[in-house]
């Protein structure tokens, strides 16, 4: 095994656990879209890395936080929902990043990933943002939970939605940027949210809601990875059926114990 799809299996597995975990907020908030469409943000920024010579990994992270900030604080302005923003902001990015792109083989890497770019450095990084992004997770877990219930309920304890939604924001920004390699801007989205919807099916309280969310999709990334050094093609669309089938079954298990019950 060499040691391109070592460190992208480390860095599959990361993603995937940070990402399911994360997911989980958005399938609970009804904001699945905005995962997906914060990917294709990172896409001028992984085009000008390309233009410029710099990492391009480096670019989508920068745009992609400054779009998050900016989104918000447009959010907070207009009173328009994050949907609504992150749509705009999205076939705005697409368009752009396409046209900056000159070269096919570069956008076709950006777009669906591409295992022989992930280095240690790579690996590093991304275990060390997705253990981040796991522990802010779950402390501001309760306080997602209980602005879903009542804002009003959650402003008179000292919670701030705005800050809350703020540091949402970011954490999708983080995992989307560190799961670019992996699945590319077309599909990482992805991994915020089927995971999470699988394990929505199965899960009988928060718990273990949050934590197959996890697990479904650090065993999608792994998945996908592993297929796709064996088969020698881009990641991004394997990881996505990889996950795709855990869904499917999951579904045939519920479906099946309804039918006993």
């Amino acid at each position: 095994m060499s040691e391109s799809i070592i460190f992208s299996l480390v860095v599959g597995a990361s993603v995937g656990l940070a990402a399911g975990y994360l997911g989980s907020i958005m399938v609970l908030e009804k904001m699945a879209l905005v995962g997906d469409a914060m990917s294709h943000v990172a896409l001028p920024g992984l085009a000008l890395g390309v233009l410029l010579g710099f990492n391009p990994l480096l670019g989508g992270f920068l745009f992609l936080f400054v779009s998050a900030i900016l989104i918000w604080h447009v959010g907070r302005v207009t009173k328009l929902s994050f949907e609504t923003l992150v749509g705009a902001a999205f076939t705005l990015s697409l368009a752009i990043g396409i046209l900056l792109f000159k070269n096919l083989d570069s956008l076709e890497a950006a777009l669906f990933g591409d295992i022989a770019q992930v280095n240690l450095v790579s690996a590093v990084v991304a275990v060390a943002v997705s253990v981040v992004v796991i522990f802010l997770t779950r402390f501001i877990y309760k306080n997602v939970v209980l602005g879903l219930i009542s804002e009003e309920l959650a402003t008179s304890k000292g919670i701030s939605i705005a800050k809350t939604n703020l540091l949402y924001l970011l954490l999708v920004s983080a995992t989307v940027a560190i799961g670019i390699q992996i699945t590319g801007t077309l599909l990482v989205g992805f991994l915020v949210v089927t995971p999470a919807a699988a394990a929505r099916i199965v899960s009988g309280n928060l718990s273990r809601y949050l934590k197959l969310s996890a697990l479904f999709g650090g065993i999608s990334a792994v998945a996908g990875v592993l297929l796709s050094g064996y088969l020698s093609v881009l990641p991004g669309p394997l990881v996505v059926i990889s996950g795709v089938v855990i869904f499917i079954v999951v579904l045939l298990i519920r479906w099946r114990k309804k039918l006993q019950a």
